[in-house]
């Protein structure tokens, strides 16, 4: 066994966010030199349940083996599809587990990105980064897909106009009045997560809330300690009124379209 490149693997895997767990499992992957190999994972965000398949490929001309991909899928908590995406590794634009159960989540990650060339024609054609960097908010387009039936990134450069900081300054969030907790939560925002922070009340009192980044609309996302969503242009009071009339509305109209459905179905049985 190479033991260069089990080392190299192994931390690998590990900064991607699968952690010492599957080291073992490498191990005697490795040892059994086989041309491709899997390794699985499961994990759990909250009460989402995430498996992970961890895809490696023998070198064609050396003792050398490559963590290329994984692929992740995660079923949300009380839904009952699940979601599937691949992440490819390479030299640049990784995202680790965290990073990408984010994405999947709907949410956006600030990344520190390189540019990247075609190389190559047809089936052969690859991108190879060429050392030029760039910063920008990524987010999964779940409307299209590639020809992998990957979703698809869409991006928002530094010049799209959403600053992290110009946004959460608009809010009364206690932490942003301390530099280690203001940092703190910038750097969780950036890597995608929904983050608990504390606002101050108009009268003096204080309010749990989640914020997360929302840079298509240059804005910042908030809920309220249920995770529901919070308007923040309109009093509190009829926010909450605003969700309970949402709720019946919506369940007027699918007992509207159940009814419909009902009667096309005994005109059909007429027919």
């Amino acid at each position: 066994m190479n033991q260069e490149n089990f080392n190299y693997l192994k931390d690998q895997v590990k900064y991607a966010g699968f952690g010492d767990g599957l080291e073992s499992q490498l191990k005697e992957k490795i040892e059994a030199q086989q041309p491709s190999f899997q390794l699985p994972y499961n994990h759990e965000f909250g009460k989402d349940q995430v498996q992970a398949s961890l895809n490696f490929r023998k070198s064609e001309s050396a003792d050398r083996y490559f963590f290329n991909s994984y692929e992740i899928t995660i079923k949300p908590h009380k839904e009952e599809e699940s979601i599937a995406q691949t992440f490819y590794i390479g030299k640049a634009n990784n995202y680790t587990l965290k990073e990408a159960y984010n994405l999947m989540a709907g949410r956006a990650v600030y990344k520190e990105l390189e540019k990247l060339d075609k190389v190559g024609e047809g089936t052969a054609a690859r991108f190879e980064p060429n050392g030029e960097k760039y910063k920008a908010w990524v987010q999964l387009d779940f409307k299209n897909t590639d020809d992998r039936g990957n979703y698809k990134l869409k991006s928002y450069h530094e010049n799209y106009g959403f600053n992290l900081q110009d946004a959460l300054q608009k809010l009364p969030i206690q932490q942003l009045n301390n530099d280690k907790d203001r940092e703190e939560l910038i750097r969780s925002l950036e890597k995608g997560n929904r983050q608990f922070v504390t606002f101050t009340r108009e009268d003096g009192g204080t309010e749990n809330r989640y914020v997360q980044a929302n840079p298509q609309y240059k804005s910042i996302t908030v809920f309220d300690a249920n995770l529901k969503r919070v308007r923040l242009d309109l009093p509190e009071a009829e926010t909450s009124q605003n969700n309970g009339q949402s709720a019946k509305q919506e369940q007027k109209k699918a007992e509207s379209q159940a009814a419909s459905e009902k009667k096309s179905k005994r005109s059909k049985v007429k027919l």
